[in-house]
């Protein structure tokens, strides 16, 4: 039996890996692997603030954008 991370610990993972720009990209992606409750699993300003850094952090476009 394989078990899946939940909602929150996907959302930290995905802000990692680089490719979600924003905590929406973040929540389409969830969305996208088939995670239900999304919306109240991510609630809360401390939380979004904190996967907002990461993914500011992790993007992968975040040097070209920054023109590094």
């Amino acid at each position: 039996m394989t078990f899946r991370p939940t909602t929150l610990e996907r959302a930290y993972e995905l802000a990692r890996e680089g490719r979600c720009r924003t905590v929406g990209d973040i929540k389409i992606q969830l969305k996208i692997e088939g995670y239900e409750r999304i919306r109240e699993s991510l609630y809360g300003g401390t939380l979004n603030a904190a996967l907002r850094d990461l993914c500011r952090e992790h993007y992968a476009g975040a040097e070209a954008d920054s023109g590094a």
